[in-house]
C-alpha cells in the first residue's frame, strides 16, 4: 500500500453480516467490511469490520510506507461494520494519530465517541478506549463534505435500519464512491445514482440476489441487479459489488459474477485483500 507516487483501494472484508471461515468461502473471504484508499501520505478507511484487523497487520509491517494520516469513517455503526476495531493494531500505537469522523450525521444525540467507549467496555472486551494508546481525535462533521488538502468526501444519506450514509472520495483526480447497506425500495434511491454519477470506481453492496430480494424486504440491502442499475444510471467506469452475504460460498459468487457480466461490461465481485491500483 505504500509505494511511492501511488494511489490504491484495496478491499480487506467484503462479506456481510458475520465473518465466516469454512473452506468453500476460502476466495472470496469472510471478514466483515472494511474498504482502504491510500496514497502517499494518507490512507482514508471505511468502515472497520473484522477486515480491519488485516490492514492494521498490513500497516505495521510495511516498512516501506510513508503515511502520515490514518482517517476512518463509517457508513453506519452495525456490529458487522465496527467489530474489528479494537484489534486495530495502530490504534494502540502511542506515535500515531488517528481521526475517526462522521461525515453528514447530524442526529440531535448521536455521540460518535461513546460508541467505541461502550464497544471496548469491561464487560465487551479487556482494553479500554482511552488505554489504546494511539491519539484518536473524533470528529463529527454535521455537513455532508470533509476536506483536506488533497481529498474531498462527500455523504449522502440512504435507506437502511438506522441509516446509513454513502461516500464520495474525490483523490488525486479520481472519483471513488463507496455504497453499502442500502435497500432501494421504489425504483433507484436516487441519492445514490447522484453520489455515484461519472465515477471511476463504484462499490456497492449487493447481499442478495434479485430472487432473493423479494423475501428480504425492509432488510436494508440490495440485489446484484440493483448494484448493476445504478452504475448504468451513474454512467461509472468500473462496478465493484461486495457485503457477500454469508451463506453465499464461493461457487455461488462464482456463478453471480458470470451473471453480473451478461448485464454490465466492467464488473467483479470483489474479495477480501484485493489491490486496485488508480
Amino acid at each position: 500500500m505504500g509505494n511511492k507516487k501511488s494511489m490504491k483501494l484495496k478491499f480487506y472484508g467484503t462479506r456481510g453480516s458475520i465473518p465466516v471461515c469454512e473452506g468453500n468461502f476460502q476466495k472470496y473471504g469472510g471478514n466483515t467490511t472494511c474498504v482502504a484508499l491510500c496514497n502517499d501520505e494518507n490512507i482514508y478507511i471505511f468502515d472497520a469490520g473484522t477486515g480491519i484487523r488485516y490492514l492494521g497487520r498490513d500497516y505495521f509491517t510495511n516498512v516501506e510506507h510513508s503515511i502520515k494520516n490514518i482517517f476512518l469513517t463509517f457508513s453506519h455503526f452495525h456490529w458487522d461494520h465496527i467489530q474489528g476495531f479494537p484489534f486495530f493494531l495502530p490504534a494502540y500505537d502511542s506515535k500515531r494519530d488517528l481521526t475517526i469522523t462522521t461525515i453528514g450525521r447530524n442526529d440531535k444525540y448521536f455521540d460518535l465517541k461513546a460508541i467505541f467507549e461502550n464497544q471496548m467496555r469491561k464487560e465487551f472486551f479487556p482494553v479500554p478506549l482511552e488505554e489504546m494508546g494511539a491519539k484518536i481525535n473524533f470528529i463529527q462533521e454535521e455537513t455532508n463534505s470533509f476536506q483536506d488538502a488533497n481529498t474531498k468526501i462527500i455523504s449522502t444519506e440512504h435507506n437502511h435500519p438506522g441509516g446509513a450514509y454513502s461516500f464520495r472520495i474525490e483523490l488525486d483526480g479520481k472519483v471513488v464512491v463507496f455504497i453499502t447497506d442500502v435497500e432501494h425500495s421504489d425504483g433507484l434511491d436516487q441519492r445514490v445514482v447522484d453520489i455515484a454519477k461519472d465515477a471511476d470506481i463504484l462499490i456497492h453492496e449487493a447481499q442478495y440476489t434479485p430472487e432473493e430480494l423479494k423475501h428480504h424486504r425492509g432488510w436494508g440491502h440490495s440485489s446484484w441487479m440493483q448494484a448493476i442499475e445504478v452504475a448504468k444510471a451513474a454512467n461509472v467506469k468500473k462496478l465493484f459489488i461486495t457485503h457477500h452475504d454469508p451463506d453465499h460460498d464461493d461457487q455461488f459468487l462464482d456463478d453471480i459474477e458470470i451473471e453480473c457480466k451478461k448485464h454490465f461490461h466492467n464488473v467483479e465481485l470483489a474479495q477480501d485483500n484485493l489491490e486496485v491500483e488508480l
